[in-house]
């Protein structure tokens, strides 16, 4: 999620439904075996390879037996889990009966030998595949495709609601390594439209694309609770979700605010994360608000005591994840304070796309970051 301008999202019972169909008619598929989509694939393949062994057969000296390798990484991309075993079997045996015509014909050469144990090695890899993909029920490209179709329509829950004049909202998400999963993600409600605003900065244990499957379900988890419940049971049932998941690296830390959109009067309440920082617009200085609770997922019952203050007009919150302040070298607390000089001089242009200023000049390239900034005009 980069940073964006808030908009009203998508209702969440369709787009749910939406996916929920989806995924049903995928499984379904995989259950009922080969489409007729698949079938017209198969058939393609299987004359390709029937192509690619009439040519190194007719001219062993000129086409080599790596071409029939070809047939075998498209099937790789193409075909459902329950076709492509068999498909790389039937190619394997094609090498083979390759391999003997051609060395009858032109002699045994260690290079021959090499490019036939290679491609043996390729089936194999892509056998192995093949068997995970039949644990998953997807195929190839199209099970990608819906892996990200999956992210993106969870992730539209981080978006941030529209909000009423005098108030502006911004988030940006940057992952380690820069790619489209991170295990930082941002969750956003504003119950019924009316005048309080839920906003929850969540960061689930390890980096990238190696948090990022877990994030995906904490960021559905925690959409809906943040909705459904009043303020002080969010983090508590954030914290029991977490427990029943019994996950090796189970927790996460997060962080609340609640904000009355009338009166600017907000609860901030924390599980282990860093400290929400706001900037006073009458004093012209940030003052970090310091709240204290738990890791999400390691304590039973706990407790998230709020701590409360107010935005005033020309005053702004911002929430971020420990990526934005710490690294290897550096103390949490320093990093705070680089972040806040640095949030004080961007933001004399300007709230306007200050998340995603910010974000892109402070914090560590190989740690996921996620900045919340709300500004009350």
């Amino acid at each position: 999620m980069s940073s964006h301008p808030p908009r009203r999202p998508a209702g969440p019972s369709a787009s749910g439904a939406s996916l929920r169909g989806r995924a049903q008619r995928s499984m379904s598929r995989a259950r009922r075996g080969t489409t007729p989509r698949e079938t017209r694939l198969l058939v393609f393949l299987v004359g390709l390879t029937t192509v690619s062994a009439v040519l190194v057969v007719s001219k062993p000296g000129l086409w080599p037996l790596t071409l029939i390798v070809v047939p075998m990484v498209l099937a790789h991309l193409l075909l459902g889990p329950r076709n492509l075993p068999w498909f790389v079997v039937f190619n394997l045996a094609v090498l083979t009966g390759l391999a003997v015509i051609v060395t009858n014909r032109l002699g045994y050469t260690a290079q021959r030998g090499i490019a036939v144990g290679v491609i043996f090695v390729v089936g194999f890899i892509v056998l192995l595949t093949s068997f995970r993909r039949s644990r998953l029920g997807v195929a190839g490209v199209l099970g990608e495709s819906m892996l990200v179709d999956l992210r993106d329509r969870i992730m539209s829950q981080g978006m941030l609601p529209a909000l009423p004049p005098g108030w502006y909202a911004e988030s940006a998400l940057r992952s380690a390594g820069g790619t489209p999963f991170a295990g930082d993600f941002v969750v956003a409600a504003r119950p019924g439209w009316g005048r309080r605003l839920e906003l929850c900065v969540c960061d689930v244990s390890g980096k990238g694309e190696e948090a990022g499957t877990r994030a995906l379900l904490l960021t559905g988890a925690f959409g809906g609770l943040l909705t459904s419940l009043p303020p002080d049971r969010f983090l508590p049932a954030a914290n029991e979700y977490l427990l029943r998941q019994h996950w090796i690296e189970g927790f996460a830390t997060a962080i609340h605010i609640s904000l009355d959109l009338e009166s600017g009067d907000f609860e901030i309440r924390s599980a282990g994360h860093p400290p929400a920082a706001q900037w006073l617009a009458g004093s012209g200085r940030w003052l970090v608000h310091e709240s204290e609770g738990p890791a999400l997922g390691l304590i039973e019952e706990a407790e998230y005591l709020p701590l409360r203050g107010r935005l005033n007009r020309g005053d702004a919150v911002m929430l971020y994840t420990d990526g934005m302040v710490e690294s290897r070298t550096r103390d949490i607390g320093l990093g705070i304070d680089r972040m806040l000089g640095q949030a004080q001089r961007l933001f004399q242009q300007g709230f306007e796309n200050g998340a995603r200023r910010l974000i892109d000049v402070v914090g560590a390239a190989n740690d996921d970051r996620a900045l919340l900034l709300v500004h009350r005009r």
